[in-house]
């Protein structure tokens, strides 16, 4: 088997294990206990990142690997809110695409916004390629501060990969607009690029970066020992 099919497997396995703890986590997030859901989210990823084949840290920083910087869950940053419409006169992009540089261009469209009390919207966007799915990245007033969060923003819901906090997706009289959204800053992740450049991640647009801080989700260091 070539090098790069080994790759791939690796790849695919990785995402499948990715599925299995967001679906434990809404399996227990449902039960009423959340932090506990949270700390099982922290614990297997940090497995993941420390044994497995197709683990984003590079050699020397999995050497010295001792989990990753996640904050204690507080409740108070778990919201559940509306997929708002976007005015048709609003200036905001429509529309970006991303290239890989293996995949080819990925091409995102806006589907609406979230409105998030004590913290602003965020725009939720549809992916449009083979497999579908949503993508709510968030860029706050700590990235790419010392001890603060990665600069290009961290994830939310990323879909295609089940990260997910909803125990279904499904919009209301088939639209979008009302949709119900579950978004969890505790469970805000650093993407794969943070670890290893050599991974390409779609980033925080414009439209999913807010002003001021949030003390919750995984953090980042540069290094993480």
């Amino acid at each position: 088997m070539s090098t790069s099919a080994i790759t791939a497997l690796e790849t695919a396995d990785w995402r499948l294990r990715v599925f299995e703890i967001y679906e434990e986590v809404r399996r227990r997030s449902a039960t009423g206990d959340v932090a506990a859901a949270h700390e099982h989210w922290r614990l297997e990823r940090d497995r993941l990142f420390a044994g497995h084949a197709a683990s984003p840290l590079l050699p020397d920083d999995r050497a010295a690997f001792a989990g990753l910087p996640v904050a204690e869950y507080d409740a108070a940053w778990r919201f559940e809110v509306s997929i708002e419409p976007v005015a048709d006169d609003d200036p905001r992009p429509r529309r970006f695409d991303f290239e890989t540089g293996t995949d080819g261009v990925v091409p995102f469209e806006l589907l609406g916004e979230a409105r998030i009390d004590g913290v602003g919207a965020l725009d939720v966007w549809r992916l449009t390629s083979y497999g579908g799915g949503l993508f709510v990245p968030v860029k706050d007033g700590r990235a790419g501060k010392p001890g603060g969060t990665y600069g290009g923003g961290r994830y939310l819901v990323d879909t295609i990969k089940g990260a997910h906090l909803n125990d279904t997706l499904d919009a209301h009289g088939g639209s979008a607009s009302g949709a119900h959204l579950v978004l969890d800053f505790n469970f805000a992740y650093n993407p794969s690029c943070a670890y290893d450049p050599a991974w390409a991640c779609p980033l925080a647009q414009p439209g999913n970066r807010v002003a001021g801080e949030i003390p919750v989700g995984e953090a980042y260091s540069g290094i993480v020992h």
